[in-house]
């Protein structure tokens, strides 16, 4: 496969797990705030995550085979029904809209209120995936704001006063956005909440138009919910996007409602925001789920019954081959009927490695020997403007796996990484030990915690766009010219590392190259008689060290943050360079780790790095990359610093960091 530029690095949505069962019980949906239920088209209940086990009051096991309808109480639920049947004989496109508000029944039988957003899915022979929200606390801020405008004008100064302030302190209370606007779209009250998801302050906002809020790619959206605003309307419900003070991109959920005057006349509206951004994600990677579960079956079937017509072509093949005189000429055109069924056979064998349906023979192997056998086949395989590396981490590298099919991956990538040197470079293969703790695998599902060999295979090509980035795993799909390739070399890679239970990572750069790594389970305690898998290393908690992190993907550095700040250092952060230098500039002295993205835009990492050193001599520094070291170093981009490839586990972040400023 040829391949373009990318500007940052990606986790191709192929990867996701590709059945409902994998995707539930991989905690994919986990980490949604919402209750998850899916349902077949009769109702019954298939699966549900944690969150819905917790707001219901069910265990899961007694929610599974059992009628959506035990959650919804008696009174509503043959509208509930109704309202399910009618959406799974006409699904919306993407989900069902204005999310459903009614009431949901614990298994106490207490009653709540809830809303219900439906989503139509293709896998598992058809269901709808129900996200539920517990929207009491919403519920009783509008009704607190509904009676405090309808008590308002029979109140003193005084108790206007008074009550006001109550009802900001309610208001601020809620985990959702909450601010007002004029009916020329002036932010006239804002809430703790808004700050929290656009990041704005009150003072920063008020007095200033709600389209400060909006894609400049919507300018006709504002103006339209005014006009009807204005005419009484309220708007239930609406989804849109909206930008935060950093740049962000949110997908919010929007209730608008009229606010009125004494005399009952439309001055302006109340909104309240939603941030949804990561249910929307969850189901863009569920769709992009069902896509390649799809694809697999297609292409098991295809790989199936194409084999049994090349088992007849081969066979009459031979039969005709026994009875002719190998000298003649029809013997000769018998021979390229045998052989161009063996390169179907290969082709089948792909699509069936992708469908995870190949018969497999797994031995215990060390990947460091396999890969010194592959080399003596690489070398020339590559050409001799191509230089191969081969640079092991650790002493072993033991795994459970086909050789023939760990051929295969290196093959595949090799292939596809000498198409993307088209004036030569460099062939790094690297493998490596590594322990992926539960918030690793939390960030890279469907991943679960313990010891993996990594396998490295990088390249000093062109690299590659984000659009060929979201397909490189499906069969057939190439950027080659026609007759070139068959694209399926790196489906079969993605087919055999979920076979081997392993994971395929992807980065690349704007003409920098590739680095693909596949995680293989590590199968070294079935050599010993311990195994400390999944055992994370404790690093010491560090107190009164400052960070600047810098990072430009804005959920890789909210995480970083994160899980530095509950390790105990105090962690400043810049989306780029120069957000970086400003900040620096302003408080000289004020920092003990400079944690950066390599490449950025305007002002690379190492750029940044020797700039502040000026600034703040005897800086210490960490790069983040996800380029192994080796490409690293022969690219000459790192003066000084330890390189943290990525991606990285908790305790090889904590530990690098450490180990740096000790």
């Amino acid at each position: 496969m040829g391949r373009r530029s990318a500007d940052r690095e990606v986790v191709p949505p192929a990867i996701v797990a590709g059945s409902l069962s994998e995707i539930f019980s991989s905690d994919f949906l986990e980490a949604l705030p919402d209750a998850i239920v899916a349902v077949d088209h009769e109702g019954v209940i298939l699966q549900v995550n944690s969150q819905a086990q917790e707001l219901f009051g069910y265990l899961r096991r007694e929610l599974i085979g059992n009628r959506i309808e035990v959650l919804v109480p008696e009174r509503l639920r043959a509208g509930h029904s109704n309202y399910r049947h009618d959406f799974a004989a006409h699904p919306r496109t993407r989900r069902m809209g204005p999310g459903l508000d009614l009431y949901g029944r614990r298994r106490d039988g207490s009653e709540f209120p809830v809303e219900i957003s439906l989503s139509p899915v293709s896998i598992d022979g058809g269901m709808v995936l129900s996200a539920i929200r517990d929207v009491t606390e919403r519920k009783r801020i509008e009704q607190e704001l509904r009676r405090a405008h309808e008590e308002l004008a029979e109140r003193t100064a005084e108790q206007i006063g008074e009550y006001r302030a109550r009802l900001a302190s309610i208001i601020d209370s809620s985990e959702d956005a909450i601010l007002a606007k004029g009916l020329d779209g002036t932010i006239t009250a804002w809430n703790k909440g808004a700050e929290r998801i656009y990041r704005y302050t009150a003072e920063e906002v008020v007095g200033k138009n709600i389209s400060l809020l909006v894609p400049s790619d919507r300018p006709d959206e504002v103006p339209e919910i005014l006009k009807k605003i204005a005419r009484g309307e309220p708007i239930e419900h609406y989804e849109s996007e909206r930008i935060t003070k950093d740049g962000r991109r949110l997908s919010v959920s929007l209730s608008v409602s009229p606010l009125r005057d004494k005399t009952g006349e439309v001055v302006g509206a109340s909104v309240i925001a939603r941030d949804i951004t990561a249910q929307r994600k969850a189901e863009d990677q569920l769709r992009q789920a069902q896509k390649m579960e799809a694809i697999g079956r297609l292409a098991g079937g295809v790989a199936h019954d194409f084999n049994n017509v090349l088992g007849i072509i081969n066979a009459c093949a031979e039969f005709l081959r026994d009875r002719l005189d190998p000298a003649s000429e029809p013997s000769v055109f018998v021979e390229n009927i045998r052989k161009a069924t063996e390169r179907g056979s290969a082709l089948t064998r792909q699509l069936l490695a992708f469908s995870r349906k190949q018969v497999i023979k797994p031995v215990i192997l060390d990947l460091n020997d396999r890969l010194k056998d592959i080399t003596k086949l690489l070398r020339p395989l590559m050409g001799d403007d191509v230089e191969v590396v081969v640079s092991p981490r650790s002493q072993t590298a033991i795994v459970e796996a086909d050789p023939g099919q760990v051929d295969q991956i290196v093959m595949n990538l090799a292939v596809n990484a000498r198409d993307a040197m088209h004036k030569g470079g460099r062939l790094i293969l690297e493998t490596d030990l590594v322990e992926l703790d539960q918030h690793f695998a939390d960030q890279h599902q469907p991943l679960v915690p313990g010891k993996y060999v990594m396998l490295a295979v990088s390249d000093t090509g062109s690299g590659m766009d984000r659009e060929t980035l979201s397909r490189i795993f499906e069969p057939f799909f190439t950027t080659k010219e026609p007759g070139k390739g068959t694209g399926l070399g790196l489906s079969t890679v993605y087919g055999i590392a979920k076979q081997s239970g392993g994971h395929v990572w992807v980065y690349s750069e704007p003409e920098r190259g590739t680095t693909f790594k596949v995680y293989l389970p590590s199968a070294e305690h079935k050599l010993t008689s311990t195994s400390s898998a999944g055992v994370e290393s404790v690093v010491p908690k560090r107190q009164g060290f400052r960070i600047l992190l810098v990072e430009d993907d804005e959920i890789m550095r909210s995480l970083t943050s994160k899980l530095l700040q509950e390790h105990g250092y105090t962690v400043v952060e810049a989306n780029n360079g120069k957000s970086a230098l400003e900040w620096a500039e302003a408080h000289p002295g004020q920092i003990d780790l400079l944690l950066t993205d390599v490449v950025m835009p305007a002002v690379s990492g190492p750029e940044l790095a020797e700039r502040l050193s000026h600034i703040h001599p005897g800086l210490k520094v960490v790069y983040m990359s996800g380029y192994t070291g080796e490409l690293m170093e022969a690219s000459e981009r790192l003066k000084h610093g330890t390189l943290l490839e990525k991606p990285f586990t908790r305790s090889a972040l904590l530990n690098t960091l450490h180990k740096t400023l000790e």
